[in-house]
């Protein structure tokens, strides 16, 4: 199954270089569930043969053999404000050492409409159910309008947790929070999660030492 998405992804990869070269490409897509999923966001995997799908109204799902499994993963819809179209359960990213401790980490827009990075843990005598009471928050950012809040979140190489986060919303930026190096919205994130539950700044991110920006801020 995942070599099946590889490829598909691989091939619209090679969609613009086709293009170009002035050839006709037919590609067929084949629905691969089509039934009892609920705004879905974001599709992802533990590195087994399982597919977890993200809801926008706060529960995680997972698909197995084809199947889409009745109860889900995770569900902290009571969390979650989802009203406005940019809101919601945004993102996950399992840990890189998940075979080893269970965590995993979500994205979403809590009731208060600003947004949470916080980490789970998946039910030890269960691999099909995580923990809902588990929750550590890592991160609270203060959103000011309910749109631009990105969502995705992913583990680097150097395992350390990247966030990249929207200007914060209405329209053009109106207070400049992109360009404001002490505002985390408006730019990528990085952070260390792998020293309980607090993060660290890893020592090399690129304003380390330079106290007119946030040292959390990997790119802006």
């Amino acid at each position: 199954m995942m070599k099946t998405l590889k490829t598909i992804f691989l091939s619209l990869l090679m969609l613009p270089a086709v293009l170009a070269q002035g050839q006709n490409p037919y590609v067929n897509t084949v629905p691969y569930l089509t039934a009892g999923l609920v705004k879905p966001v974001e599709i992802t995997h533990a590195n087994d043969d399982r597919l977890f799908i993200v809801e926008k109204d706060g529960r995680i799902r997972i698909v197995e053999n084809d199947t889409l499994k009745v109860t889900p993963f995770l569900d902290i819809n009571q969390r979650v404000l989802s009203t406005a179209s940019e809101q919601g359960l945004l993102g996950l990213a399992f840990d890189p050492e998940y075979v080893a401790n269970g965590y995993f980490f979500v994205n979403y827009t809590d009731n208060n409409g600003h947004t949470v990075i916080s980490r789970f843990s998946v039910d030890p005598a269960n691999p099909d159910q995580a923990l809902p009471n588990s929750e550590v928050i890592f991160l609270t950012v203060i959103q000011p309008y309910n749109n631009h809040n990105a969502g995705d979140i992913d583990f680097g190489p150097d395992g350390y947790l990247y966030i990249p986060l929207g200007d914060g919303g209405s329209a053009n930026d109106p207070q400049n929070r992109s360009q404001n190096k002490k505002e985390m919205l408006g730019k990528v994130l990085r952070i260390d999660v792998r020293h309980g539950d607090q993060y660290l700044i890893p020592p090399d991110n690129p304003f380390i030492g330079d106290t007119s920006w946030l040292p959390e801020i990997w790119s802006a």
